[in-house]
């Protein structure tokens, strides 16, 4: 059953921050300006979550508890619904199924999740089992099918809060095998919190999971910031930009919306920057 950490964090994970947020409002002028030039279309949606994870306080909130498609975003909730029947004894993590998971979180590898969603009994059966495990972290999550072959998976759907609030929990080591997924989530690959993002120094350690189809394009992770005074400081950036219809130029698409995903992670850097001696 869920703990009382859990309920705790469940029950704070959906408030907003404050209305006259500095860093809220640089992110909402930032995709306005955008929005003004056509650069991000009517047809597209955004959500944003930033939460400084050493004060527990979020500093950004934009449309949060809006689902939004989740694309391989969902894949780590995956992880912990497995690791929770390993935990409850029903299960076990072995050579292959840790190198399922390898490929799922790090790969994405749609044949290695399937493998792992029918590990814990399909999609309806997954979700139920979060829901009734972890509801704090899962309000709005919508999990109802396999990915197909070609990735075209559009109909599961998860939220900003969502993310942050799972992020949070492993971070705080409050579900089952949280270093493994940590583990797993910082395994080499492409993101969009930290790779190219140019105002973010070099050493700043990432758990992410991006998401990506021809409808959506996001990112939820965690960064590691590093102080001068030798101290580290986490903070959570999810972003997630969707579109109500599939683009025609797939390629170009994400990588215009990914790049704006960094400047998102940009803006938090130098925000955290002046909140403690980051480096």
């Amino acid at each position: 059953m869920l703990t009382a950490a859990l309920i705790a964090l469940s029950s704070t994970a959906s408030i907003r921050a404050a209305v006259d947020s500095p860093l809220e409002a640089q992110i909402d002028g930032y995709i306005k300006s955008l929005r003004a030039r056509g650069s991000i279309s009517g047809n597209e949606r955004t959500a944003w979550l930033v939460r400084d994870l050493t004060t527990g306080t979020t500093l950004a909130s934009i449309n949060e508890n809006s689902p939004r498609q989740a694309a391989s975003m969902i894949k780590p909730f995956l992880a912990l619904a497995f690791f929770h029947q390993v935990k409850a004894g029903k299960l076990s993590y072995g050579t292959s199924s840790r190198r399922h998971m390898e490929l799922m979180i790090q790969k994405s590898s749609n044949s290695s999740t399937n493998w792992v969603m029918q590990q814990t009994g399909g999609p309806s059966a997954t979700k139920a089992l979060l829901a009734r495990h972890y509801p704090g972290l899962c309000q709005n999550l919508r999990l109802v099918e396999y990915i197909p072959s070609n990735g075209r998976a559009y109909r599961n759907l998860g939220s900003a809060s969502d993310y942050a609030s799972f992020l949070t929990a492993v971070w705080k080591k409050q579900v089952p095998y949280s270093d493994e997924i940590l583990r797993l989530m910082s395994l080499p690959g492409p993101d969009r919190l930290y790779t190219k993002a140019r105002c973010i120094p070099s050493g700043t350690h990432v758990y992410d999971k991006t998401g990506s189809t021809a409808m959506c394009c996001g990112d939820m992770g965690i960064l590691v910031a590093q102080g001068t005074n030798g101290r580290s400081y986490p903070y959570i950036v999810v972003g997630v930009i969707d579109s109500v219809v599939r683009v025609s130029s797939y390629g170009s698409w994400i990588a215009r919306r990914a790049d704006v995903i960094r400047e998102v992670s940009n803006l938090t850097y130098l925000h955290m920057k002046k909140r403690y001696p980051l480096r």
